[in-house]
């Protein structure tokens, strides 16, 4: 249960609005996902992230479907499931495969072992790591 009243589309005015359109007409849906409604109960950070997810997720050096399958590895290791959910099905939009997606969590799995085996040991860092690349 959020820890906010969400704004349901029927009640969403100015900002909220204006934020609620461009998500649909962005994503071509025709509904407003609970992660906005809940985050609308404060406008300024509606309208923050949504502009500054539109801008990071854009194609670029990177494409769509890379970018999903790097939000479902961050959320998976946060323990988001409605992130994970959601960025699943963007990703799958966007082409990920079963196989794709298996291997991801392996390597987030994989990575988050030997990441906490690295901090538990408190491994040095190699010099030639160091330097810049």
């Amino acid at each position: 249960m959020p820890t906010v009243n969400i704004v349901e589309e029927r009640d969403a005015r100015g900002v909220v609005k204006e934020v609620y359109d461009d998500i649909k007409r962005t994503r071509g849906i025709d509904f407003i996902p609970n992660f906005w409604k809940t985050i609308a109960a404060h406008p300024p950070t509606l309208k923050r992230t949504w502009e500054s997810l539109k801008e990071i997720m854009a194609p670029g050096a990177l494409d769509t479907c890379t970018k999903e399958m790097i939000a479902i590895a961050v959320s998976a290791t946060n323990g988001c499931e409605y992130c994970v959910r959601s960025h699943t099905a963007q990703a799958r939009k966007a082409g990920m495969t079963d196989e794709m997606l298996g291997e991801l969590m392996a390597v987030v799995g994989m990575f988050n072992e030997t990441n906490r085996l690295a901090e538990g040991y408190r491994v040095a860092v190699d010099d030639f790591l160091k330097d810049p690349v």
